[in-house]
């Protein structure tokens, strides 16, 4: 009988050790950074076209300190499973001008970015759909900063503005 304690109870610690450690990731992942493949057209040249791997900050959208110039990753407002790499061109308040189909027209809008919204765009303006095309992002939709590129290793480095 002692011998099924002892494995019971070492068996216990184990687990233990595992649930924590899990839960260590959780955290890290979802509160503070993580790593997270992104490919598409929308941010050449900034961004690869094949897929570059990313350390994303979950901190500073959290204490507001996202502005003009950073690059974020973005819930799709058209389509909320799919998240998106664009960059912060105006905050809540700034009046935006901006071509609707650049490919099209050549006729400019402006738009006044209501409160609690920010308005993205990505850096290749002809293979991106952004806020030309649904409008303002609520702010809440904002899921962390870009902070640092991992992959390809000949584009290691910071992702500062």
């Amino acid at each position: 009988m002692s011998a099924w304690r002892s494995i019971a109870k070492e068996a216990f610690t184990q687990a233990s050790i595992v649930a924590k450690f899990l839960g260590f990731l959780h955290f890290t992942n979802n509160y503070l950074f993580s790593p997270t493949l992104v490919y598409g057209p929308s941010m050449l040249p900034t961004l690869n076209l094949s897929g570059d791997v990313l350390l994303v900050e979950h901190v500073s959208h959290r204490l507001e300190k996202v502005g003009p110039g950073d690059l974020v990753l973005v819930r799709s407002p058209l389509d909320p499973s799919k998240i998106l790499s664009k960059r912060v061109v105006g905050m809540e308040g700034d009046q935006i001008t901006f071509l609707p189909e650049p490919s099209v027209t050549d006729t400019c809008r402006t738009i006044l970015v209501p409160r609690g919204h920010i308005w993205i765009q990505g850096d290749n303006m002809y293979a991106s759909c952004d806020s030309r095309h649904f409008g303002p992002v609520p702010y809440g939709l904002v899921q962390g900063k870009v902070f640092f590129r991992v992959w390809p290793p000949s584009s290691f480095g910071s992702l500062g503005q």
